[in-house]
């Protein structure tokens, strides 16, 4: 497969350009226009961040691409799915609220603001795409009634799948409440009860009474679990782990499948910003400071070879020494990733996305000034 092109600009600006204004100019540089946007209903599918979470992007950048849209001739609306978890994106109404304080409202970005698989989640379209691990992806309805989707990413570390990027952002974000079940399914945990401590962290951060804590020690209610691993993600001792030896990979696997169907047979573009990389997903309702220094931002027609390109540039930067990273002390020429999150594998996300398609690891970075 020939080499996939990845345009690159740093968050540096002169001449009194904003950096709204040079993202824009980024995405024309990568060929944003050659897309027929007339009239065309267009998905900008982003994360609006979580209550309490300051990582996220700021509404300031999906209004420029949505004003660059309605410039090409295309209807933009700015989109994300509901989510799983305990927290304040569980059903739309809460899901709109955290969008509005976030700015993501149409006074803010220009457009309106859709939850893609509707009030409870329950909103899809069934995608065949006969994969490995997913025959037939659960896809939030808004999304695949667009007729083109542009992805805009926060790029950042992520305790499930190492990092987040475009295909966790189109695979996992678009997923409807059966979708992310059934990419979580591998992650269900079990306790290691000599590690735990019995604080009930995992019994207040799951969603569906799951968890519960017995005689100072958590118990796994599988017939309730979902699988969505905050339990994991918010053990303090590292008492909850997946049950499955290959859970992690199973997801990042699962996830490149969702983003393949959510991408396949219509346009797409990918934008991704590398800055306040956060050690964690933008779905906790808390941030760590930044690992790395803000790098730039990203655009290409292939969100495999994007998510490789943001991959390497973040492991080229030195750990900030007061963060997660900087505390573990990464060896030289260590992956970041894997060092914040040693248990993932999320090459393999790449490798199932080649798989089938929808992209490959192999590019070409062009530096736009």
């Amino acid at each position: 497969m020939e080499k996939s092109k990845v345009y690159f600009t740093t968050m540096r600006v002169a001449g009194g350009e904003s950096l709204t204004e040079k993202l824009v100019r980024l995405c024309r540089t990568a060929g944003i226009g050659g897309i027929d946007f007339k009239d065309k209903f267009t998905a900008i599918k982003m994360h609006f961040g979580e209550d309490g979470n300051l990582a996220f992007l700021r509404a300031d950048y999906a209004r420029a691409v949505a004003e660059l849209v309605k410039e090409l001739g295309g209807r933009p609306f700015v989109t994300d799915a509901n989510t799983l978890y305990v927290g304040s994106r569980k059903n739309a109404l809460d899901h709109l609220d955290v969008a509005f304080k976030h700015g993501f409202n149409p006074l803010s970005v220009g457009c309106h603001t859709i939850i893609a698989d509707g009030l409870k989640g329950t909103d899809e379209v069934e995608v065949p795409i006969d994969g490995e691990y997913v025959k037939s992806a659960k896809i939030g309805r808004a999304i695949m009634d667009a007729d083109i989707v542009i992805s805009l990413t926060h790029f950042k570390g992520h305790e499930g799948t190492g990092f987040g990027g475009a295909l966790k952002n189109l695979g996992m974000g678009s997923g409807s409440f059966r979708g992310k079940k059934e990419m979580h399914t591998s992650e269900k945990p079990k306790v290691q009860p000599d590690v735990c401590v019995g604080c009930g962290m995992c019994a207040d951060n799951c969603a569906h009474s799951g968890v519960s804590v017995e005689d100072g020690c958590a118990v796994v209610d599988h017939a309730r679990c979902v699988g969505c691993g905050r339990c994991v993600g918010v053990c303090p001792t590292g008492a909850m782990i997946p049950a499955a030896h290959d859970a992690l990979e199973q997801l990042s696997r699962k996830v490149a499948e969702y983003a393949y169907a959510v991408c396949k047979d219509r346009p797409c573009f990918h934008i991704t910003l590398l800055i306040d990389v956060s050690p964690f997903c933008d779905c906790f309702g808390c941030n760590d400071a930044p690992v790395i220094p803000d790098v730039g931002m990203f655009a290409s027609f292939d969100p495999v070879a994007l998510d490789m390109a943001c991959a390497d540039a973040a492991n080229r930067q030195h750990a900030i020494a007061d963060s997660l990273l900087g505390e573990l002390h990464p060896a030289e020429g260590a992956d970041h990733f894997h060092t914040m999150h040693p248990d993932t594998n999320w090459e393999a996300g790449i490798e199932q996305a080649e798989k089938l398609g929808l992209g490959t690891a192999d590019y070409e970075l062009i530096t736009m000034i």
